[in-house]
């Protein structure tokens, strides 16, 4: 038993670009050694799924105390809550523990109810067969990630969040795709520099102002979306939520909407066609396509980590953790656990039985993420029976630079072969 970080001469640091091109190295080596590891940020790493999922779920650990982990980057005299981006990011409850999270949670489920997510499904349909027939008007030559794998998801939160279609432009949609990224820059595991932090709270500021004039509209005239429910949602105690706090759930709910569901569709229709076996098997059976979701979160996932703070002194395989102490789960790192996953290299959309950690743990799991999996079923199926003959670009591929979140910058695709409908 160690009372310290596993002793190895390998500090993580997230900023290294050699690990955002390949990670799975790493984790493999990390994986090799018990217990946890130390970061060049000065914080604990999991990389075991045991570890991660005993992290993420036990109630001795939880987000802790916002101001002081942010301080831990910036240091003690960073005005963290003067900060638009780091003030919106402190509201929000995925980032809150009880009792703030559990009353804010309760009252969004109220509202994203599974009847809502599941009745959004032939919608989602004909959004995506807009998109493929976009794709073919245009020779069915583009870019993945931009063409098929971005639309998809925001239109989808358009459609769910009440957005009227005279806003859905081409440029509308860029300008807040655009705002949702450079605010969230934010969620990193790394120091700002004073140029993308003025960025990212001048879009939050943006994204404030956009959301909150969508609430007044929905107030004076409510209709069947999620905006309308949230604004008149109560609970069995007539609790409701302020003006502020649903738009900054809904800013939440737009970026993790968008940004990790967008990068499941790219970066798994990248890796099905690096394992061209593994895309026979999807065109011909586009049923298979529930199981390419769960196998392209398991194997490429779009979330990369997530932090939990020691809520108290805390033994995790090995290592004391001390209270106010934090510890990065590697979630892709513990779904290629070779403890959990026979072959965890392989790819296989046929695999069964797979827990992953993708979408968190605990009180604090994704609540989007069913919504998330039915995007992603339908978009590898259609693609599957639509495109068939699709072919990306895979040699060097482009990935984004920054760590949590795992996707591509570019995916261009041409169409070899058209199916009908």
């Amino acid at each position: 038993m160690s009372s310290s970080v596993a002793e190895d001469t390998y500090r993580f640091d997230p900023a290294d670009q050699a690990l955002v091109r390949d990670p799975y190295p790493t984790y493999r080596r990390l994986q090799a050694i018990p217990g946890l590891h130390a970061a060049a940020g000065g914080y604990h790493v999991a990389t075991r799924h045991l570890d991660c999922r005993q992290v993420l779920a036990s109630p001795a650990f939880g987000q802790g105390n916002f101001i002081r982990n942010i301080q831990l980057f910036y240091g003690p005299d960073f005005d963290v809550l003067g900060q638009s981006s780091y003030r919106w990011l402190s509201e929000v409850f995925l980032m809150q523990d009880p009792p703030h999270h559990t009353r804010l949670r309760k009252l969004v489920s109220f509202a994203l109810t599974p009847k809502r997510i599941a009745d959004m499904a032939p919608r989602i349909q004909a959004l995506q067969d807009g998109l493929v027939d976009a794709w073919l008007a245009k020779g069915g030559t583009g870019d993945v990630v931009y063409d098929l794998a971005y639309p998809l998801p925001v239109l989808v939160m358009f459609d769910l969040l009440g957005v009227e279609e005279s806003e859905r432009t081409p440029d509308a949609m860029a300008k807040l795709t655009r705002a949702i990224a450079e605010a969230f820059l934010v969620f990193e595991t790394r120091v700002l520099n004073a140029e993308e932090l003025a960025l990212a709270n001048r879009q939050m500021d943006y994204l404030y102002e956009y959301f909150g004039a969508l609430f007044d509209r929905r107030k004076a005239d409510p209709r069947d979306d999620l905006t309308s429910a949230l604004a008149s949602v109560r609970d069995e105690s007539g609790d409701a939520l302020s003006h502020r706090e649903m738009v900054t759930i809904v800013i939440a709910m737009f970026g993790a909407g968008f940004e990790t569901t967008a990068h499941l569709i790219s970066n798994g229709l990248y890796t099905l066609q690096r394992y061209p076996e593994q895309w026979a098997l999807l065109v011909a059976n586009p049923a298979l396509a529930t199981g390419v979701v769960e196998e392209v979160l398991r194997f490429e996932s779009s979330l990369q980590a997530t932090y939990r703070t020691a809520l108290e002194d805390t033994l995790v395989d090995g290592t004391y953790v001390k209270g106010g102490e934090r510890v990065l789960c590697i979630v892709a790192a513990a779904n290629r656990d070779p403890s959990m996953f026979p072959e965890p290299d392989r790819f296989d959309i046929t695999r069964k039985d797979v827990r992953i950690q993708s979408f968190g743990g605990g009180i604090h799991h994704c609540i989007g993420q069913a919504l998330a999996r039915l995007e992603g079923r339908i978009a590898f199926e259609t693609l599957a029976r639509r495109l068939p003959g699709i072919a990306v670009k895979l040699d060097s591929p482009p990935w984004r630079p920054g760590f949590l979140f795992r996707g591509l910058s570019t995916l261009p695709a041409t169409t070899l072969e058209i199916a009908h409908r």
